[in-house]
């Protein structure tokens, strides 16, 4: 099969360098062949002759074998590749830290072994002082990941000088990015729009994670030839950018894509993310909101928080609205309140195009909203 661009290019770099190492393997070995030990080889074949010989032999091979070779370097590859996939990048520079601390540890204690006079305790007191370290520090690093790297982003940003101010007693004001946990940001969470006004007021913070199946998607909807989904699409883009913008929180954008995560749908492939990495899901989608719950996914709801948020009526409560019309049920009347809530009122009909008192008889509350129910003050 022909490779082409740069695959193409590092398969003739690793084919020439086979045929030099294995024909420098095959000059080695006619040396050795020929030398003081084999001199029965001289008898047959001039030394020249059995030289050039070899070296043609074993270069042969290391060209003939690159396609074998290739093909193992391919498939290590890749396996590699989808192994890391639904890695985190704060993940993989955590255990790389952890790593280079434990082995640094491991081999300053291992100096006093390797002088000892015992043949071969020094070797392997070493070896295994850098398996023992090797494990228990990235284990150790990896328990503590969230401060680990709340540490390096901190340090980073306050090195490039950004995000960090001074008061006026000159106290350094430079915000903490410590992460709290990862959330998953939905298309619906975007479009909505709340997300980054509950951002502004530092109720949330951590590392969001945009997948890019759910960037693709946006994109879409706002290169839609509706005018009204194309409006919805930009104002999703524009909340990512001034997410990106607030010192508190980090937007990685992960290039997972929905076929690695072996899903059709964007809202299953969100909830399989969820579920490789330990996320949770920020959202405003009612059905998914209920499917991320059957599956076992944290779901934070912004209408939860909005409902969670809302003023809280009890039986017998009175509020004064104006009845715009009617409702489904024959002789029903319905208002808002001031927070756009739904209110019914029973027996309202008559009282469309007035400003009326109402009692509040009951209320009901789910993720996909409120609606409140009251009758007329008679």
């Amino acid at each position: 099969m022909n490779e082409s661009g740069i695959s193409g290019i590092m398969k003739m770099i690793l084919r020439f360098l086979m045929t030099i190492v294995f024909g420098i393997a095959g000059y080695q070995t006619a040396r050795f062949a020929s030398g003081p030990r084999s001199p029965w080889l001289v008898d047959f074949v001039h030394p020249y002759v059995w030289t050039a010989f070899l070296i043609l032999l074993f270069a042969l091979c290391g060209f003939l074998t690159t396609n074998v070779i290739w093909l193992a370097l391919k498939k290590t590859g890749q396996l590699f590749e989808n192994t890391v996939q639904n890695v985190s990048v704060s993940d993989i520079v955590v255990t790389i830290l952890g790593l280079m601390v434990s082995l640094f540890l491991a081999n300053l204690i291992a100096i006093p072994f390797i002088f000892i006079d015992i043949p071969g305790v020094g070797f392997y007191v070493t070896l295994a002082l850098n398996v023992v370290f090797a494990f228990v520090g990235i284990t150790a690093f990896l328990k503590r990941r969230d401060d680990v790297w709340g540490l390096i982003s901190r340090r980073g940003k306050n090195r490039s000088g950004s995000g960090a101010a001074v008061t006026e007693s000159g106290e350094n004001t430079a915000p903490d990015h410590r992460e709290t946990g990862k959330k998953v940001l939905d298309t619906s969470a975007l479009i909505d729009g709340r997300i980054l006004d509950i951002a502004n007021t530092g109720f949330l913070e951590g590392i969001l994670v945009l997948p890019r199946f759910v960037l693709t998607e946006l994109q879409g909807v706002a290169d839609s030839s509706d005018p009204s989904r194309r409006a919805r699409g930009r104002k999703g883009l524009n909340v990512v950018s001034e997410l990106q913008k607030i010192n508190k929180m980090t937007v990685n954008i992960t290039d997972v894509t929905m076929k690695e995560l072996k899903r059709d749908k964007v809202d299953e492939a969100l909830v399989e993310l969820c579920k490789k990495t330990d996320a949770k899901i920020l959202t405003t989608d009612y059905n998914l909101n209920q499917i991320a719950r059957i599956e076992g996914v944290t779901v934070l709801n912004v209408n939860d928080l909005a409902n969670s948020l809302k003023p809280q009526f009890l039986p017998g409560d009175m509020v004064r609205i104006d009845v715009i019309r009617s409702g489904k049920e024959p002789g029903q009347g319905v208002g808002y309140l001031d927070d756009g809530t739904m209110l019914v009122v029973e027996d309202g009909e008559g009282a469309i195009g007035s400003t009326s008192d109402i009692v509040i008889t009951s209320m009901l509350q789910t993720s996909a909203g409120r609606m409140v129910f009251g009758k007329l003050k008679r």
